[in-house]
């Protein structure tokens, strides 16, 4: 079943921001994800303070936990941990 990662994350390292979007992509995309959306979100009902949101698309669970834990991903992790706060969740999504 498709499992979306949504993420809140806010960089307080530059450097490491730039380095992380140059290596994220193949690591992701090994494991069939794909970015669905990364930005400022704009916040339409409640009182939402966030700087970044992150959506994520795996083909199922199994593969996300396997992305999130791979040697491909971990340098990857370490500088999202090293240069960012970070929040995340997983969802699967509707079946069709």
């Amino acid at each position: 079943m498709t499992t979306y990662l949504i993420t809140e994350i806010d960089w307080h390292d530059a450097a490491k921001a730039t380095k992380y979007r140059e290596i994220f992509g193949p690591a992701l995309e090994k494991y069939g994800g794909k970015t669905l959306c990364a930005g400022a979100p704009v916040p339409i009902e409640g009182d939402w303070k966030l700087s970044r949101v992150v959506v994520l698309e795996f083909p199922t669970m199994d593969a996300l936990r396997a992305w999130y834990g791979s040697s491909e991903y971990a340098p990857v992790l370490q500088l999202r941990k090293e240069g960012a706060t970070t929040k995340m969740v997983a969802v699967e999504g509707p079946t069709h």
